[in-house]
């Protein structure tokens, strides 16, 4: 694997920890911002919201771009607005300073994976992609607990600082492995890649994709409460807890990234399987400790590992979409991203509890399971190699 790809990975990571790591700044941002906590929580939806209109927005924007010049320009950017969010006291301008470093983020992660596809031969997708989204996964694990620690000690501003600081050595690797031009022989058109994504398995793909990873966010959002109230746990544990569940990601998407090549469709069908069922189980026995910290690890690895399979066919069935088809599948990734949280406060909100997220998380892999089932023909398409999953 090149090394240039480890370190979009860490560019990743950095962006990873900025879109999670106010879950835990959240009530003091919003005492020294001087609004409602529901307010300050707007700051999260806002930067979903910019991932999805961005990603694809962002794209379109830079597709005649050199991949190098695109990558540095929006992790300067994303860099830059952490730095006004961190110096500012007004909380519209942090608002648009967070709309803007989603846009930065999108951008910069659309393109990260089409020069990383760019980078490998076409059988190895799967392994790319793991890579960038185990920047995601170790952010789960390290950063966002971080995050909250540097934030308590010294303030969330500190925060801010800290993502601005630790994207600073990415900014210079880059400048010196990341690939500074395309392939000569492709001319990027963007009325073209965008006819391209118009295939019926892709399709499918960014749908089941969005289903995957809305029951994934779902549920992890609500960890905290899940864990204290349902579970039992001292609110200090925590950040441990949460890190359990970015462990299991982790090793599900570096286990994942390598059999998706190889292996996809048994892969999606045995994984999904197994996450509908896991779900299931977590619901029911979230009062065991012992059970509910094996089902954290069990359903972040069986997440990512589903979650990132799907990426890749995203990848590999969008070859005709090289700047594009990256874009899109990281639109999918937020927009389930914005939608799990979503659906599993409506839940949690009209009185069902807080084993609500994990029984919603199961719904919405159920549902994407019978979605697959209905449209066979496009799922193996989409799932029984790189060569079919071109139509």
């Amino acid at each position: 694997m090149p090394f240039a790809i480890y370190v979009l990975g860490i560019a990743v990571f950095t962006q990873g920890t900025s879109e999670f790591m106010l879950s835990g700044l959240i009530p003091e941002l919003a005492r020294d911002m001087h609004v409602s906590v529901p307010a300050a929580g707007l700051l999260t939806s806002a930067f979903a919201v910019g991932m999805i209109v961005g990603a694809p927005l962002m794209a379109v924007v830079s597709i005649r771009w050199q991949r190098r010049r695109a990558l540095l320009i929006f992790l300067i950017a994303f860099m830059v607005v952490h730095v006004v969010g961190a110096l500012t006291t007004s909380f519209t301008l942090l608002f648009i300073s967070r709309i803007a470093g989603a846009l930065a983020n999108a951008g910069f992660l659309a393109v990260a994976l089409s020069a990383a596809m760019s980078m490998v031969p076409s059988n190895m997708k799967g392994r790319a992609t793991a890579v960038l989204l185990g920047g995601v996964t170790v952010a789960c694990v390290l950063g966002v607990p971080g995050g909250a620690l540097v934030g308590e000690l010294w303030g969330w501003r500190a925060a801010f600082w800290a993502v601005a600081v630790i994207s600073a050595p990415a900014v210079v690797a880059i400048m010196f492995t990341a690939p500074a031009d395309p392939d000569t022989t492709f001319v990027p058109n963007t009325a073209r890649e965008l006819a391209s994504l118009r295939q019926r398995p892709l399709q499918l793909t960014l749908v089941l994709g969005a289903l995957i990873n809305g029951a994934t966010f779902c549920s992890f959002t609500y960890l905290a409460p899940t864990l204290t109230d349902i579970t039992g746990f001292d609110s200090r544990w925590v950040p441990l807890l949460l890190g359990v569940f970015g462990l299991g990601s982790f090793i599900g998407v570096t286990i994942g990234g390598r059999l998706a090549d190889t292996y996809p469709f048994q892969l999606l069908v045995a994984g999904a399987t197994a996450l509908l069922l896991g779900w299931i189980v977590f619901a029911l026995s979230a009062a065991h400790p012992v059970t509910a910290l094996t089902m954290l690890f069990v359903q972040g690895a069986l997440s990512f590992a589903v979650g990132s399979t799907l990426i890749s066919r995203v990848l590999y069935a969008a070859d005709a979409a090289p700047t594009l088809g990256g874009s899109f599948a990281t639109a999918a990734f937020n927009v389930g991203a914005a939608l799990g949280p979503g659906l599993g406060g409506v839940a949690i909100g009209i009185g069902f509890g807080y084993r609500a997220p994990l029984w919603t998380s199961a719904a919405l892999v159920a549902l994407a399971i019978v979605i697959a089932a209905a449209a066979t023909s496009s799922f193996k398409k989409l799932a029984c190699g790189p060569d079919s999953a071109l139509v």
